[in-house]
C-alpha cells in the first residue's frame, strides 16, 4: 500500500485533515505532518519536517493542501526515495497575487493577522452555510497559532516561486481544483500546466478549503489517483 503523507495549509497544526482523513478506504494509510505554531520557518526550513513525516522504507504520495504547495514541490523537484506522485490541493507554483494586488495583500498583513480570523475569511475559505462545527474547527487552528507566524507564512507565500522547481518533479502530479475557490485564481492551475502539461486535474464544486468542506469527493479523487500510481507501478 501507498502511504499518503499530508502536508497542511497556513494554519500549519494539520488537524483540518481529521474530517478527510476519516473518509479514506483503509487501503490508504495517512499520515499528517504538523509545522511549529510558534515559530516561523521558511519554505526551506520545513523540508527536514516534511522529511521526517515521510516513511523511510515504503511508497508514498505527498498531498499538499494550500499553502503547502510550494513546499511539496520543493521537496519533490529534491527526488526523495519511494516518492510516487504529488498531490496540489487549490495550489499555487508562485504567488497567487500579482502586481498592484499583491502589494495591497502585503499591506493589509497587519489587520488580517491579530489572532482569530476576521468575519469575512469564514465564507472566503469555507464558502457559504459552512457547518458550525467546521466553522469552530477552522477558529480553534488559527487561534492556536502566533500571529507573527500566521502573518510570516502569508506573507512567504507572497513571495514563493517555486517554477524552476516544478519543472525538475518528474512523478505524476494530480491538481485539485476547487471550483469556487476565492483565494487562489485560476491562472496559479495556468501556470502549472503550462510548465507540467501532463498533470492531471481534477475540478471539484467547492471553496477554497475544499478538503475540509468536500472531504468525501476529494478523498475518492485522491484515492483514485493512487490507485493508478500503484497499477503502473
Amino acid at each position: 500500500m501507498m502511504r499518503l503523507v499530508l502536508l497542511p495549509g497556513m494554519d500549519g497544526t494539520g488537524k483540518l485533515f481529521a474530517g478527510f482523513v476519516a473518509v479514506l478506504p483503509n487501503t490508504v494509510p495517512a499520515q499528517v505532518a504538523h509545522y511549529p505554531a510558534d515559530i516561523f520557518l521558511f519554505y526551506t526550513e520545513l523540508a527536514p519536517l516534511v522529511q521526517s513525516a515521510i516513511p523511510a522504507n515504503e511508497p508514498f504520495v505527498l498531498l499538499a493542501e494550500s499553502f503547502s504547495t510550494p513546499l511539496a514541490i520543493q521537496f519533490a523537484a529534491m527526488h526523495p526515495p519511494n516518492l510516487k506522485g504529488l498531490i496540489l490541493c487549490a495550489g499555487f507554483a508562485s504567488s497567487p497575487r500579482r502586481g498592484l494586488a499583491r502589494v495591497l495583500a502585503r499591506m493589509a498583513v497587519p489587520f488580517l493577522f491579530r489572532g482569530t480570523l476576521p468575519a469575512f475569511a469564514d465564507p472566503l475559505l469555507l464558502g457559504l452555510n459552512a457547518p458550525l462545527s467546521l466553522r469552530a474547527s477552522l477558529q480553534s487552528a488559527v487561534s492556536s497559532v502566533a500571529s507573527p507566524v500566521l502573518a510570516a507564512r502569508f506573507r512567504a507565500i507572497l513571495a514563493c516561486d517555486m517554477r524552476a522547481d516544478l519543472s525538475r518533479v518528474d512523478v505524476p502530479i494530480l491538481y485539485m481544483r476547487a471550483t469556487h475557490d476565492r483565494v487562489v485564481p485560476l491562472f496559479c492551475l495556468e501556470e502549472i500546466l503550462k510548465i507540467k502539461p501532463m498533470t492531471e486535474v481534477a475540478c471539484i464544486d467547492g471553496p477554497h478549503l475544499l478538503l475540509q468542506r468536500e472531504p468525501q469527493k476529494a478523498a475518492e479523487v485522491a484515492t483514485r489517483f493512487i490507485r493508478q500510481l500503484e497499477t503502473s507501478d
